[in-house]
């Protein structure tokens, strides 16, 4: 009877990868999955630039060498504008048949019906959910259900230039910064590599404009226990003039003002890849380029805990199919086939600096070889995404106005979140 069983199941497993696919008893997806009998052609869509561009092209060219049935055609935009030109896609009936989308981007694709709920498709590829860390999975889901496979997690870390810091004597035997616990201690690190390198190295560079000061106080914010909420819990207004908000937002502000992060910095990036800066916090995606200057010995950590909890702004990329109403079965498997590979395929994708959401993945030699990687990993496990709001990039576009005001000592903190704040909650009532 136990040989009757097996043999239907095995007959079942063979009748379904016919079109789709079939798991393993473990939940692992098969290596292999079946062609299209004939060639499928699959509009892909990207908002990358530099290496992501980069790294990202190499991938599909990989997956089409790989896939005599399925030709996937990569298109790029810029950021700027590729949501509005994405959406316009799609409400002409032009979408492409993959989307790359943020995870907090996600929302107003999600509730305008603009993308497909992935639950069958998934299954239909021997997709498993499980294979993915809480965290980022939990930010491709709404009301319980998965609408984008998520690509990678790419947080907030401390990339550091190990000369200055060992100059400074803020460098251990391992190569890891010395850092104290607490402000005091990051403030007490900071200002030890101020006073021991040259006055044209800037201890911590950070821009002057920009989103990056606000996603540092979005992570030191949700670092203090308590920390960490924007909205009321009915999402109507924003709550973020709170005493965390603001304690976390006095430390940033301190940084700028005695000069731990020099005035009137326009490129971050640059200064520290040209070796005039000791310390850079920036987003993991910096990895791929900076381990390409020879001339620049740098490490990379996780971004310091100074209160409470681990915790830093973080973001994913996620792939989505874009909801289209005549779309064959086979270009939906082709498409679901396309996202498996990649996701199977993330220690590729963390060449370019970010982290798998493939657990797995994080195992793989092909990873664990890769530089730097590894230092930061764990990372992805604390990130703090922005909610699940359908407006939440144009409030974030608020707040960086008036970060920029009290960068330029325009107002205080407390002034800047209660504006923030009041700006908000008018956009919410549009």
């Amino acid at each position: 009877m136990k040989y009757s069983v097996k043999i239907m199941l095995f007959v079942l497993c063979v009748s379904v990868t016919v079109l789709a696919g079939c798991e393993q008893q473990d939940g692992e997806p098969r290596d292999s999955l079946p062609e299209p009998q004939q060639e499928v052609r699959l509009d892909y869509w990207t908002p990358f630039s530099g290496g992501d561009n980069l790294f990202m092209t190499q991938m599909v060219d990989q997956f089409n060498k790989e896939h005599q049935g399925i030709q996937v055609v990569q298109r790029n935009s810029r950021l700027d504008d590729y949501y509005s030109r994405l959406r316009t896609a799609i409400l002409s009936g032009n979408a492409p048949d993959v989307a790359v989308i943020h995870a907090s981007s996600l929302p107003q694709f999600v509730q305008n019906g603009y993308i497909e709920e992935l639950t069958e498709p998934a299954r239909q590829v021997g997709l498993s959910w499980d294979q993915f860390g809480q965290a980022v999975r939990k930010s491709t889901e709404f009301n319980g259900k998965p609408y984008a496979v998520p690509l990678d997690t790419h947080a907030l870390v401390m990339y550091y230039n190990k000369s200055y810091l060992k100059q400074a004597g803020v460098l251990d035997a391992g190569g890891k910064p010395v850092i104290a616990p607490g402000t005091q201690g990051f403030t007490a690190f900071l200002k030890k590599i101020k006073q021991n390198v040259p006055a044209d190295v800037a201890p911590l560079t950070q821009p002057s404009t920009r989103i990056d000061s606000v996603w540092l106080w979005w992570s030191l914010y949700n670092q203090i226990q308590g920390g960490g909420v924007f909205f009321n819990p009915e999402g109507t207004k924003a709550i973020i003039d709170n005493k965390a908000a603001e304690t976390a937002l006095h430390y940033v502000n301190d940084l700028y003002r005695t000069g731990l992060v020099p005035a009137g910095i326009n490129d971050a990036f640059k200064q520290f890849y040209d070796g005039k800066a000791a310390v850079f916090i920036t987003g993991m995606w910096a990895t791929g380029a900076l381990e390409h200057v020879e001339e620049l010995d740098f490490g990379v950590v996780p971004l310091p805990t100074l209160y409470d909890k681990p915790a830093s702004w973080g973001d994913s990329h996620t792939l989505a199919l874009p909801a289209r109403h005549e779309i064959s079965e086979a270009k939906r498997d082709a498409s679901m086939i396309f996202t498996r590979w990649m996701i199977d395929h993330g220690a590729k994708w963390s060449e370019a600096g970010h982290v798998p959401s493939r657990t797995s993945v994080l195992q793989e030699a092909s990873f664990q070889e890769l530089k730097y990687r590894s230092d930061y990993a764990a990372a992805a496990n604390t990130v703090a995404y922005w909610p699940k709001h359908t407006k939440q990039w144009a409030l974030v576009e608020l707040m960086i106005r008036q970060f920029e005001k009290m960068i330029y000592a325009q107002q205080t903190p407390e002034e800047t979140l209660q504006k923030a704040v009041k700006l908000i909650n008018l956009e919410l009532l549009k």
